[in-house]
């Protein structure tokens, strides 16, 4: 299963509960760059080199890389993909990856619009202690700016200041958005409205996953 949408759609934490009901692994392309680069594997060495020069690591590396995660154990009955693919290219290698063990079954497309993934994704702070994650308006600490748990300083990433994702949001309507397409004229796309409480999209994803498997 291929989950899409725009950054703050929240598909990473429907790929967690997912993970959860199914016992299926979520697979994150960021999880997967940051096991290769700290393991120093040779996928790993050779996308830091292009990293170090500023350069986009080439899709046919990160192909490489989902596809030696894929061939572990705990994916051999599926898998839930998070931020890959990205683009045509990746989305077809992926096709001929997965085409022996029956292809991409589903592929929920997670809506919302741009102004509230702003609100979502600025609005996040992290504990540098512990990695616990708050957001301003949605779930805020108890106290302004220390994480309830350990009383670690809160803090926006950099990935979730406003100018980085408006980036974000320009390189998915240019590069990602149109997998949209590729999935709905495969009749494996399932829209759902990601502006809903987390219970309500997660039930709607199960049912489509239930619809898929029948």
């Amino acid at each position: 299963m291929v989950l899409l949408g725009v950054p703050g759609a929240g598909k990473g934490t429907q790929a967690r509960l997912l993970e959860e009901s199914f016992g299926l692994p979520q697979i994150s392309t960021g999880d997967i760059f940051r096991y290769n680069l700290k393991n120093q594997t040779e996928l790993g060495v050779l996308a830091k080199s292009y990293m170090d020069r500023g350069d986009l690591v080439p899709d046919e590396v990160t192909i490489k890389m989902v596809e030696d995660r894929l061939q572990q154990s705990d994916c051999a009955s599926g898998a839930i993909l998070d931020g890959f693919p990205r683009n045509l290219v990746q989305a077809q290698a992926f096709d001929a990856m997965v085409a022996p063990y029956g292809g991409v079954t589903l592929a929920p497309l997670i809506g919302l619009d741009d102004d509230e993934a702003m609100r979502r994704i600025t609005g996040r702070r992290v504990c540098r202690s512990c990695g616990a994650v708050y957001h301003v308006d949605y779930n805020p600490p108890k106290e302004s700016g220390r994480c309830d748990i350990d009383q670690g300083e809160l803090y926006q990433r950099d990935d979730d200041k406003p100018e980085t994702v408006r980036n974000r949001l320009y390189v998915y309507y240019k590069q990602t958005s149109p997998l949209i397409g590729y999935y709905f004229a495969k009749d494996l796309l399932a829209e759902l409205d990601g502006a809903r409480p987390i219970d309500e999209v997660q039930q709607e994803l199960r049912q489509q996953i239930e619809r898929a498997r029948a």
